[in-house]
């Protein structure tokens, strides 16, 4: 398990889009010395490419009493 920041993430995803999935492997086995295996880096990139930003989070909004 590892921890990938907005920007890593970034930089991922655009490698992945110009230049495709073999060389956005790269990136996870140079910021991470654990990816070891071709395979497991690519399938991490593609993992990563596909991440979509989480919507936008909601308010509470407070519900009143209403008079009975």
């Amino acid at each position: 398990m590892f921890v990938v920041s907005a920007a890593e993430a970034a930089a991922i995803r655009t490698i992945f889009r110009q230049q495709g999935e073999f060389a956005a492997a790269a990136e996870p086995r140079l910021l991470f010395p654990g990816i070891t295996d071709a395979e497991q880096a690519r399938e991490c990139a593609r993992t990563i490419a596909g991440w979509r930003p989480l919507p936008r989070r909601l308010h509470p909004t407070r519900v009143r009493a209403g008079k009975n």
